[in-house]
């Protein structure tokens, strides 16, 4: 199949289980009741995904609070009684983080229930996302290793320890998100593939990284109007993850500044093309997808284009994330009649 779709990762959750429009929303459930009301909301979010035609399918992280927290809070070694403040993406924002205070160890499973519960209610691939050990190590205080490397090492053994049961569990693409490669780009080509490559190390499924200008909250935006009209931050990365040993690559297409020439230097990658916009309230058009994927073409084999939304949709409108849904399926579907 020519295009296959399917989303980054996060979409809105229902203004019934948590706050809505809000990356960092908090619960309005509790007990059994949060137990369940996830459940729910995953279900509902691979009902919207299949009917808007999506091929690849997700859980839509609808049980966790961040991309990030929802991992670390499986984690010990981590205290969240006491964060502390901290500039995190290179200072670009201020964010309350929790402290690395000792070993880290994975209390025991981390999607499992998520995970199980949506294999069982889809016949479509299943994806799965976890946090990168880059961009972990990036959003915790460290108190414990006195080594940014070490901690990322660390965290990087516990998501292959749960992404090695996920596989198990019947997920066929699991994906690392790794925003923290667009900021220290220096360091990724070195020890951030290393890490990845640790996260991933044993894995049969097919391995994703997402890296992207972020989501469409206002510092991502202050920050992107900040880098010029040409984004080529990822010229500095992209040779070395198209060495690495990670199957797929999630970047952003529509309406971003990165030339898309510079896909051609993921030769032999399947990339994620971002053709949805998550920055803005506009829904696309089918022609306009249709169009991104065709100049994506000529730089990317159409064999290896993944039709995909520029990052996830937590901080959404929730009827604006499903038009996009919508809008994703119906432009896959003209541009395989266009482009077969």
């Amino acid at each position: 199949m020519l295009f296959p779709a399917t989303v980054a990762g996060s979409l809105p959750k229902p203004s019934w289980l948590a706050e809505p429009d809000k990356l960092w929303p908090q619960w309005r459930l509790q007990g059994a009741d949060l137990a369940q009301g996830k459940l729910d909301a995953t279900l509902l979010a691979l009902k919207l995904q299949e009917d808007a035609g999506l091929d690849i399918v997700g859980d839509g992280e609808q049980s966790r609070q961040h991309f990030v927290h929802g991992f670390l809070e499986f984690v010990d070694g981590i205290d969240f009684a006491h964060k502390v403040e901290m500039g995190i993406r290179g200072d670009r924002y201020k964010a309350m983080v929790p402290v690395v205070n000792g070993a880290l160890t994975l209390k025991g499973r981390v999607h499992q229930t998520e995970a199980k519960f949506a294999r069982a209610h889809t016949r479509k691939q299943l994806k799965i996302t976890l946090p990168g050990p880059m961009t972990i190590s990036d959003t915790v205080a460290d108190s414990h290793y006195g080594d940014k490397i070490k901690m990322a090492m660390a965290f990087a053994d516990l998501l292959n320890k749960e992404a090695r049961a996920l596989e198990a569990d019947g997920v066929d693409v699991i994906q690392f998100d790794e925003p923290a490669f667009n900021v220290f780009m220096g360091e990724v080509s070195g020890w951030g593939i290393e890490a990845l490559h640790r996260a991933i190390d044993g894995l049969k499924c097919t391995t994703a990284v997402h890296i992207c200008y972020g989501y469409g909250i206002k510092a991502n935006i202050d920050w992107k109007n900040s880098l010029g009209t040409e984004w080529k931050q990822y010229e500095e990365i992209f040779p070395a993850l198209a060495k690495s040993r990670i199957n797929q690559i999630s970047i952003e297409a529509i309406n971003s500044r990165v030339p898309l020439k510079l896909m051609s230097l993921l030769e032999g990658k399947d990339i994620l093309v971002g053709v949805i916009d998550v920055a803005n309230d506009t829904v696309e058009t089918p022609e306009q997808i249709v169009q991104v994927i065709g100049e994506v073409m000529k730089f990317v084999p159409k064999e290896r284009i993944v039709a995909c939304t520029n990052c996830g949709m937590a901080p959404m409108h929730r009827d604006v994330a499903e038009a996009k849904l919508v809008a994703l399926g119906k432009g896959v579907a003209l541009a395989r009649e266009t482009y077969a």
